[in-house]
């Protein structure tokens, strides 16, 4: 068990932030988390956080993970005096965090994203997790499926995940498993390319966009320059913006704002439904 103290840091804005589809709420302030294989139940009240893993567990991955050793201080403080949408968007969701996720399940989470909501997200990646994953036992005796590997999905016909309710994303899927697996794509070697390099390779992918290539910068490569424009963003953007995001004054951290933004438009409108 680890117990920390931090600031800006919001176990249930994360679950519910759109950029994690392995991550649950338990109920009594607890989540579970299942990435890099491991599994993992974190309680949070107030600013106290216990991370129930072994403290070398922790300082390994999990910190990693969930970007604590990143000041998000820092960037809430240079939110502009005068933008009064991004700073209710802060005080909204300033406990929202970019996690530091592994590339290949982001890839496919972003290309099963496309047209469709954050619930069925959550219910097509863990069908895929039970049905081709790996079975493994957590210290409370329960099951918990790893993600699938990219070997594993590449040997499956086009529609295979369509029994996961990919539907027409399973092909998505297969045909880029079926690329990392030859090689055509280089996972190893998109995670060491700057933001821009990798963004291009990205679209080079079977039915990634400009929206989910931007998506995996921002929350597998953690290139926070990147800024995912979708439906949310767009309306924020054309009632508060007129002229465009003041990027340059983000400039480094553009995606951290555009995540509040994106939570404020789901959660903090008061139009909000």
């Amino acid at each position: 068990m680890v117990e920390k103290t931090v600031e800006c840091f919001n176990l249930e804005q994360i679950c519910e932030s759109g950029q994690c589809f392995r991550m649950t709420a338990k109920g009594n302030h607890t989540y579970s988390i299942i990435a890099g294989g491991l599994y993992l139940e974190a309680e949070q009240k107030g600013n106290r956080c216990v991370f129930y893993c072994e403290e070398e567990e922790f300082e390994q991955f999990w910190k990693h993970y969930f970007s604590l050793d990143e000041d998000y201080g820092f960037y809430i403080a240079q939110v502009n005096e005068r933008d009064r949408y991004l700073k209710s968007a802060v005080e909204f969701g300033g406990g929202i965090r970019i996690l530091q996720q592994d590339l290949w399940e982001v890839i496919v989470s972003f290309l099963i994203s496309q047209q469709n909501n954050i619930t069925r997200i959550r219910r097509c990646v863990n069908n895929i997790c039970e049905s081709y994953g790996e079975e493994k036992i957590n210290d409370y005796g329960e099951i918990y499926y790893t993600f699938p590997k990219p070997e594993t999905l590449a040997v499956l016909t086009e529609d295979a995940l369509k029994e996961c309710n990919l539907g027409y994303r399973s092909k998505y899927v297969v045909r880029t498993a079926r690329s990392v697996v030859s090689g055509e794509a280089d996972l190893k070697k998109i995670s060491g390319m700057p933001y821009e390099e990798a963004k291009e390779e990205l679209l080079k992918l079977y039915g990634v966009g400009e929206k989910v290539a931007e998506c995996i910068c921002l929350f597998a490569l953690h290139h926070l320059q990147a800024f995912p424009v979708d439906t949310h963003i767009n309306r924020a953007l054309q009632q508060n913006y007129k002229e465009g995001f003041p990027k340059l004054r983000y400039k480094g951290f553009e995606g951290v704002m555009q995540q509040y933004i994106f939570y404020y438009e789901l959660f903090g409108r008061a139009d909000y439904v």
